[in-house]
């Protein structure tokens, strides 16, 4: 039988060093890039992209970034499958996976991908669930380290909701060895049961998000209403009242510290536009490293580790 796939469903899939590796893949696949130098190791290849929730940034840097590595993106919303007409996802995985070299997979609970990868011949990336959206963290830290250098020893800064950005940026610290401040609302707080296993050193928790946002290197944040939430809207709004990111918060933060959010973005709800419009935001290059960082991430889940 051949070797199980490597599948990144969440960021604590990989190791520190497998990280190390993409970020020097990513600076040499943004290099050429820039260059308009050819670079299509992925030639012949197909990725699938499932989607049951709505994208832009996901669809376009995944589908564009396939293309630029030489291969093809077949991109699957769930009413273009027999998904809407009740075929296990078991099933849909089997089939799938024999005709594509990797599935990128945007759904709802991260089970639903977890069981699709157990049943898939081929990798299959976490496009964004629920609990995780690995990719995207992937994209931030690789940000980070273009602006500022390693994040190891840093702080972060998360104002807002503990969703699934969130989550990720917790599992994140672990590995980096970078501490996260968390402040989000009353009601809204990280899940117990995941705060209990996080380590002190990787993890606050704040009450007042100017005394989170306190000599933080970066400051970032999210809409307040993630998909599926909708109609808790105006309940979050006023929940939500003080936890907009604004100038305040980041003259608290360190002098050089940067903002990102992962967009799309609500100016005047979870982040002020002078803060997102301004000096400090590096919110457009993170949204482009989302292509750059997924593309190390495709070459090595379909090639392997490259050397350059």
């Amino acid at each position: 039988m051949p070797p199980a796939p490597t599948h990144f469903l969440q960021f604590s899939d990989f190791s520190r060093e497998e990280f190390d590796h993409l970020f020097e893949r990513t600076r040499w696949i943004k290099e050429r890039f820039k260059r308009y130098e050819l670079y299509q190791p992925l030639r012949d290849r197909t990725l699938a992209m499932v989607f049951e929730k709505a994208s832009t940034r996901t669809r376009v840097s995944f589908e564009a970034g396939m293309n630029q590595l030489g291969g093809i993106a077949i991109n699957l919303n769930r009413h273009d499958t027999q998904l809407s007409r009740g075929e296990p996802i078991e099933d849909v995985a089997r089939v799938i996976s024999r005709m594509v070299d990797v599935v990128m997979i945007r759904t709802f609970e991260q089970s639903i991908i977890e069981r699709f990868a157990a049943h898939s011949r081929v990798p299959v990336i976490n496009g964004l669930t629920n609990e995780y959206h690995p990719c995207q963290v992937l994209a931030d830290l690789y940000t980070f380290l273009e602006h500022r250098g390693p994040v190891g020893g840093k702080t972060v800064a998360w104002i807002g909701d503990s969703n699934n950005v969130c989550m990720t940026w917790l599992q994140a610290a672990a590995i980096f060895g970078f501490t996260v401040h968390v402040s989000v609302p009353p009601g809204y707080e990280v899940p117990e049961t995941v705060a209990r296993a996080l380590d002190a050193r990787h993890y606050r928790s704040f009450a007042d998000p100017v005394d989170a946002c306190r000599g933080a290197h970066l400051v970032t944040t999210d809409v307040w209403t993630s998909m599926g939430f909708e109609a808790e809207n105006e309940a979050r709004r006023e929940a939500f009242a003080d936890w907009q990111v604004d100038a305040d918060m980041m003259r608290v933060a360190a002098p050089d510290a940067v903002f990102m959010h992962c967009l799309p973005v609500h100016r005047g709800e979870e982040v002020a536009a002078e803060v997102i419009d301004g000096p400090q935001s590096v919110v457009w290059d993170e949204a482009e490293n989302r292509l750059h960082a997924q593309k190390a991430l495709l070459e090595y889940l379909v090639c392997g580790r490259v050397q350059a």
